[in-house]
């Protein structure tokens, strides 16, 4: 048996206003073509999506009728998409059909959900090929098994959700991180939490985390595996390595190989204008510093680009505005989108003292530790959240997030 396993698509995910816009939309279309053209090519048994296929599950029409597309080459092969729901992918209010729900009416993929009993067990039902709906599908003598995004306390639940497997062979499919290699994601659970999986399940294919990852038992037996996401998101992920994993299977032991995935460039990049006296001076250093970063990059897409304005400097950092370093960069460089984060510190003299005040940056993070430290119910996570708050806020700013994701965010730290 083989079959291909990823996670983490995000399709629909763009710049709004952006002059990159489309082109940027088109990026995680054609990562997913790729995995689908190769999944046939290789005529395997089936496709696993760990969560996230889309970006939000609020997607335009456009998103839903190009997605159907990238998958129909699958359904005309007989290739079963196997999917479940990611913390992107669920809508919170729960009045209308979901995006996913609609793709496994349709037969584009199987959407596996579990119900709940009602002292809060699990109940895996055999997957309905008429209604698209259920939790565990069975495959070759495969037992496949679906649980989607829970939020943040998904350790609490392993217990149960070993108790309702009663099956030999199964394989768990579940959008959840691991804290050890996702440190910053909500919705992860501690690695001792997980390992109970491997005494049920023979592979454990998970979703949720960006970067790729294998979690071994304490014995070292390797049983649960993360493909990270097989294009870059956000920024931070430009070091991470990008694929999926093409795994072959035999009586209950696996062999996943990852396969690489050809993303679009994105550099992170910090610009030292440590001791200019003024705006001027610093710019013409940016020019400098960025065009020398810049040197070298043999790839012919437009790059993703993230710079990080450091330094003590003798002129208010707001005078080095967003939109006159966006001018100077355009004179050398055509990056498909740029985001620019001011950590400057204003050096000021006081009776013959240099004064050191702090950046923006620092005076936020600063007040949000104070006030959610002074909250006795969340002392001892004030980098969490404040990491948290700060992540919600340039999600807002930037016009990258739907309300409903938003809802979901809050929801899962309460």
């Amino acid at each position: 048996m083989r079959f291909i396993h990823t996670a983490d698509i995000h399709l629909g995910k763009t710049y709004r206003n952006s002059l990159g816009e489309a082109e940027r939309y088109e990026d995680f279309f054609r990562c997913l073509s790729g995995i689908v053209d190769n999944a046939v090519k290789k005529k395997v048994d089936f496709v696993l999506i760990g969560g996230d296929l889309f970006h939000t599950g609020q997607i335009l029409p456009k998103t839903f009728a190009k997605t159907i597309e990238i998958l129909q080459p699958l359904k005309e092969a007989g290739i079963p998409c196997i999917a479940i729901e990611g913390n992107h992918d669920w809508i919170h209010r729960r009045n209308n059909i979901s995006w996913m729900e609609a793709l496994s009416e349709m037969g584009y993929i199987r959407l596996l959900r579990p119900s709940r009993t009602e002292d809060g067990g699990y109940l895996f039902e055999p997957f309905n090929e008429e209604t698209g709906t259920g939790g565990h599908i069975q495959l070759g003598g495969l037992n496949i098994y679906g649980l989607g995004y829970i939020g943040a306390n998904a350790g609490s639940h392993v217990e149960r959700i070993c108790e309702a497997v009663t099956t030999e062979n199964n394989l768990l499919l579940f959008h959840v991180g691991i804290w050890k290699y996702s440190p910053v994601e909500i919705g992860n659970m501690k690695i001792e939490e997980a390992h109970p999986l491997a005494e049920k399940f023979s592979y454990v294919a998970l979703g949720h985390g960006h970067k790729p990852y294998v979690i071994e038992t304490p014995a070292g037996k390797s049983y649960a595996y993360n493909p990270g996401a097989p294009e870059r998101v956000n920024f931070g992920e430009e070091k991470y390595d990008k694929g999926y994993y093409f795994v072959a299977g035999d009586d209950g032991k696996f062999s996943p190989e990852f396969k690489p995935t050809d993303p679009r460039p994105m550099l992170v990049e910090a610009i030292n204008l440590d001791g200019a006296e003024d705006a001027d001076t610093a710019l013409a250093r940016f020019r400098e510093q960025v065009q020398e970063k810049l040197v070298g990059k043999t790839d012919v897409r437009a790059p993703l680009l993230e710079l990080k304005l450091a330094g003590r400097v003798g002129f208010h950092p707001f005078e080095l505005g967003r939109e006159r370093l966006r001018l100077a960069l355009d004179e050398f460089a055509s990056p498909l989108h740029v985001e620019i984060k001011n950590h400057l510190s204003l050096v000021a003299r006081t009776g013959g003292e240099e004064v050191v005040k702090k950046s923006l940056a620092e005076i936020e993070n600063d007040v949000l530790h104070e006030l959610i430290g002074a909250h006795s119910k969340y002392q001892g996570r004030e980098e969490e959240l404040a990491g948290l708050s700060l992540a919600i806020r340039d999600l807002v700013l930037k016009g990258d997030v739907e309300d409903d994701e938003l809802l979901g965010l809050f929801s899962d730290n309460s």
